[in-house]
């Protein structure tokens, strides 16, 4: 049985760029820029792919518009669905710039850089900022502060990313959100979790695959991918 504990921990932003990213991509060579919220679930037809909530925003309705187009256009995304209304129902600003958009995305996960950094115990904290083809990450890290640049290494040595350290801190309570995101996810997705974890699902090139870690677990892909993915949303996501 896992203890809890109370202790310091270390808050972290990130200022990165990695390959085969549709965001950075984007706003590389448009203004604007892109928030990134939250990851869902989307089973299409036995292909893994998965959702996104982001937000597009601007100085202009045009910069946005053009943000969108582009989005649209790359090769590394599929349709883009936006909202008819402001994703926070009570009408807070959501973004900066004057000019904002919300929409759902579907793309490839294995584009994705954050499985990377939830393995070397960067906890996702607020929504990433991505402008001028660079990304914001705000994260918790538990571990040692003496650890954090090997593990930054490990993340940039896996996926040809480059990551800057902008600002460190220590803090109280960096252990006790791990714990209490932890604490969000139903048994069956925390053991998927963890068994991913240790069995080196995330890390690159990955250890196993999907079918094997389903085995272990003696249930269907199907059923191991949604408690990955609704893991992976609880995780990510501060909300």
């Amino acid at each position: 049985m896992s203890e809890r504990m109370a202790g310091q921990g270390t808050r972290l932003t990130l200022d990165l760029w990695h390959p085969n990213c549709w965001a950075i991509e984007a706003t590389e060579d448009h203004r604007g820029g892109i928030l990134a919220h939250a990851i869902y679930d989307a089973p299409t037809a036995g292909i893994e792919r998965a959702n996104g909530l982001f937000t597009a925003y601007g100085e202009s309705i045009d910069e946005v518009e053009t943000l969108l187009d582009t989005i649209a256009d790359s090769e590394l995304t599929g349709d883009v669905l936006e909202l008819q209304e402001r994703f926070d129902p009570r009408g807070r600003r959501v973004a900066p710039g004057s000019v904002a958009r919300e929409f759902f995305l579907e793309y490839d996960p294995s584009d994705m850089i954050c499985p990377r950094l939830l393995e070397q115990g960067f906890v996702h904290s607020e929504p990433t900022q991505i402008e001028g083809g660079r990304e914001k990450w705000q994260v918790w890290f538990a571990g040692e502060r003496t650890e954090i640049q090997g593990r930054i290494d490990e993340v940039m040595d896996c996926t040809n990313a480059d990551i800057r350290v902008d600002s460190i801190s220590s803090t109280e309570g960096a252990e006790p959100e791990r714990g209490r995101r932890l604490d969000t996810l139903t048994r069956s997705q925390r053991e998927a979790f963890e068994l991913a974890r240790e069995e080196g699902y995330y890390r690159w090139p990955r250890e196993i695959s999907t079918r094997e870690l389903a085995s272990k677990m003696d249930i269907s892909k199907t059923t191991l991918l949604e408690h990955l993915r609704k893991a992976e949303a609880k995780l990510l996501d501060p909300q």
